[in-house]
C-alpha cells in the first residue's frame, strides 16, 4: 500500500513539474493564434499575427541580426573551444586542472560582471585607439558583440567536449599514427569522429545562448538591437501577440533542431554498439 502511494505521489510530483515548465509555452503557443490582442480570453483563431509579423521591419532586423551574431559566434566559439579542450585534455594533471578552474569562473560569474567588465575593455581600448594612426577607432556594435558572444560562450564549449576526449581511448590516435597518418590526418580521421557529438552539441548550446542572450549584449551592442534587446523595448509599452508568434516560430525550430540532434546522436551511438 505505501508503494502505490508513493508511486502516485511520484506521478503527481512529475506531472506538476512539468505543467510548470511548459504550461506557459502552450499558453503562449496558444494565443499566439488569438484573434483578440488580449491575454486573458481567447476568442477564436487567426493567423494575422503571424502575417503581421513578416512585415514588421524592427523585429526582423533584429531577428537577423541575433542570427547572424549567433551563427558566427557559435562555429568560432566551437572551433576555439574544441582547440581549447584538446590542449588541456595533453596538459599535465596539475597544469590541467588549474586552466580547467580558470575556464569555469566565467560559467559561475553573473552575466551582469562579464558584461560591464567586457564593455568596460573596449572603452579602454577606444580611448587607446583614440591615440594610434593605424588602430580603428570606433569597435562598439557589431565587432563587440561578436567577441563578447565568442568569449562567454567558449567555456561551454570545452566542458562540453572534454569529457568526450576522457572516454576516448588514446591508442586509437597513437595507431593511427603508427599506420603512416600524420598528427592532423589522425585527427580528423580518428580524433574528430570521436567527439563530433560533443562538438555538435556544444554549437547547439553556443547558438541557444547566443540567441537569447540579453544582459552581455545590452552592455556590448553599441548602438545594435538583438532580438533580446528588442522584445525589451516593446515590452516596456506593451506585450504584442506578434513576438507571441516569434517566439513559438523560435520554440518549434529551436526543438526540431535538438529533436534531430538527439536521434543523430542516437542513430551513432547505436552504430558504435553494433560495430563493437
Amino acid at each position: 500500500m505505501k508503494t502505490k502511494h508513493l508511486r502516485v505521489l511520484q506521478r503527481t510530483y512529475v506531472v506538476l513539474f512539468f505543467c510548470f515548465m511548459y504550461l506557459p509555452i502552450a499558453y503562449m503557443i496558444l494565443f499566439s493564434f488569438n484573434q483578440n490582442k488580449g491575454y486573458a480570453l481567447f476568442t477564436g483563431v487567426t493567423l494575422k499575427w503571424y502575417k503581421s509579423l513578416l512585415t514588421n521591419s524592427s523585429i526582423l532586423s533584429a531577428l537577423w541580426l541575433s542570427l547572424e551574431v549567433a551563427l558566427v559566434s557559435s562555429v568560432i566559439a566551437t572551433v576555439m573551444g574544441t582547440m581549447a579542450a584538446i590542449g588541456i585534455s595533453s596538459m599535465g594533471r596539475k597544469s590541467r586542472l588549474l586552466i580547467t578552474n580558470v575556464t569555469y569562473i566565467p560559467v559561475v560569474n553573473p552575466e551582469i560582471i562579464t558584461g560591464i567588465s567586457l564593455m568596460l575593455l573596449f572603452v579602454a581600448y577606444q580611448k587607446f585607439a583614440a591615440n594610434s594612426d593605424w588602430l580603428p577607432n570606433t569597435i562598439m556594435g557589431l565587432p563587440t558583440l561578436l567577441i563578447a558572444h565568442i568569449a562567454f560562450n567558449v567555456p561551454y564549449v570545452i566542458f562540453n567536449v572534454m569529457p568526450k576526449l576522457r572516454q576516448m581511448d588514446v591508442r586509437l590516435y597513437e595507431a593511427a599514427l603508427d599506420l603512416g597518418c600524420t598528427p592532423r590526418q589522425a585527427f580528423f580521421k580518428v580524433v574528430l569522429p570521436e567527439i563530433s557529438p560533443a562538438v555538435l552539441s556544444s554549437f547547439l548550446i553556443c547558438l541557444t545562448y547566443s540567441i537569447d542572450d540579453f544582459m552581455i549584449s545590452y552592455f556590448n551592442s553599441g548602438t545594435l538591437e538583438t532580438l533580446p534587446l528588442q522584445i525589451y523595448s516593446m515590452t516596456r509599452k506593451k506585450v504584442s501577440p506578434e513576438i507571441y508568434a516569434l517566439s513559438t516560430i523560435m520554440f518549434v525550430i529551436i526543438l526540431s533542431i535538438i529533436l534531430i540532434s538527439n536521434a543523430w546522436e542516437s542513430h551513432s551511438y547505436k552504430k558504435d554498439q553494433v560495430r563493437r
